[in-house]
């Protein structure tokens, strides 16, 4: 399997983890791997058949899913294929139960950290070399998803996390562009000077994937060079960081102020800045076009500056009985026009390098998001990975009163025995 760790990058989605999977030692997709001499691994000899495709999602929000439908409806009419979107509302417990049923989507969004799990037991199809586009991808995205010198399968998008900060209610606390924090203490300060009865100063989802930033800062994160540093220093220093000013309630949990993601307390203003990834655009525009916002880089932390980087990938079945059109449909979506209209509808940047030029130049508001790839972390991508994120996820919901030690503790010990 290929690992990253925190060396600079290019590439990475709006990454949908969460789930009920239990924590076990067989890997990422939660259910029981082939013997070790199983023939069920995928070839690149690619199925046809006149049979519809399915394509589940876990979508951001509206715009996601309405521009991912739309451009699997536009292939569809000129194809004369078939094909139905999905929107799972628990993206790894409802494609694990579709291959434990013997019934998985065509094609699916897949995560880094479940790769090797579904890889190792043959449920996917490894197309990636058979794309006409591949060389267009950033190399660090098809390294994401290649398991033991495999492509397999194409990355959609990536995003990585950045600063998203309210400009009016910004200014109305008396801020300017000379206050942009640029340190923890400088975003702590804005924080309790944007907080009021109306408003909280920041809001973050009680997850990794959004806290995991504050690790990185201190200079943690869950696996930096192949080791896992859950419980290191950094890590520590960076979730007691996030605990102290929930409790200070400068900083507040969305679901804390009844929203359902970051973002929608953003929008409805519940929060004057919000840590999310570039997908938020879509969001804004559609659901919130009167909020104006801006875009900074991350408060650097005791350590420097950091940042998490996502992707997804679009995964194929290996049971798929339609795979050709499959394959077809996701050079499609992976399209220079389509990605960049993706962007344009839910924030994401492509993952072709064709792509660049177009997207910086039509973006510039947004380039603080490019700019985070060069120090970004990946969460782990070792089989077992998402179980393990999970685990922590559920932990991290009771931050505020609980001990940041004993909880990476467990992240770490759970890190330890799926270490390869």
């Amino acid at each position: 399997m290929t690992r990253h760790t925190t060396r600079a990058v290019t590439g990475a989605g709006a990454l949908l983890v969460a789930g009920a999977l239990t924590l076990t030692a067989c890997g990422g997709s939660g259910f029981e791997e082939p013997a070790d001499d199983a023939s069920g691994a995928a070839t690149t000899e690619l199925t046809s058949s006149d049979d519809a495709l399915t394509v589940l999602i876990g979508s951001s929000g509206d715009a996601e899913t309405d521009a991912v439908t739309d451009a699997v409806a536009d292939w569809s009419a000129d194809s004369g294929v078939e094909a139905e979107v999905q929107v799972a509302s628990d993206l790894p417990q409802q494609l694990s139960q579709g291959f434990a049923a013997g019934s998985p989507p065509d094609l699916f969004y897949l995560a880094p950290e479940a790769i090797a799990g579904y890889a190792g037991n043959g449920s996917l199809q490894p197309y990636g070399d058979l794309l006409t586009n591949r060389d267009d991808f950033y190399p660090s995205l098809v390294e994401n998803f290649t398991v033991d010198d495999t492509f397999y399968c194409a990355p959609k998008d990536f995003s990585t996390l950045a600063l998203v900060i309210n400009t009016q209610l910004w200014e109305d606390a008396g801020l300017t562009d000379a206050d942009l924090p640029t340190t923890w203490d400088e975003l702590a300060t804005v924080a309790e000077t944007l907080t009021t009865d109306e408003h909280v100063g920041l809001a973050l989802s009680n997850e990794y994937q959004r806290l995991g930033v504050f690790m990185a800062e201190a200079g943690g994160g869950l696996v930096v060079d192949d080791q896992p540093v859950a419980d290191s220093a950094g890590s520590v220093e960076g979730l007691e960081y996030v605990r102290t000013h929930l409790a200070d309630g400068t900083f507040a949990y969305a679901a804390d102020l009844g929203a359902g993601w970051p973002g929608e307390a953003f929008g409805k203003e519940q929060a004057a800045m919000t840590v999310e990834g570039n997908w938020i655009t879509g969001a804004m525009t559609n659901d919130f076009p009167d909020v104006d916002y801006q875009v900074a880089e991350l408060p650097a932390g005791p350590a420097g500056e950091g940042t998490l980087q996502f992707t997804n990938c679009w995964g194929m079945a290996a049971d798929s009985p339609n795979q050709q059109a499959a394959l077809d449909l996701v050079e499609h979506l992976t399209s220079t026009e389509q990605q960049l209209a993706f962007s344009e509808a839910f924030g994401p940047m492509p993952s072709i390098q064709s792509a660049a030029g177009d997207w910086t130049s039509e973006n510039p508001d947004l380039a603080a998001f490019l700019d985070g790839a060069e120090y970004a972390q990946f969460p782990p991508t070792w089989a077992g990975a998402t179980d393990v994120i999970t685990d922590l996820n559920s932990q991290l919901e009771s931050l505020e009163t609980g001990d940041p030690q004993e909880i990476l503790g467990t992240a770490q010990a759970n890190l330890e025995a799926i270490a390869e």
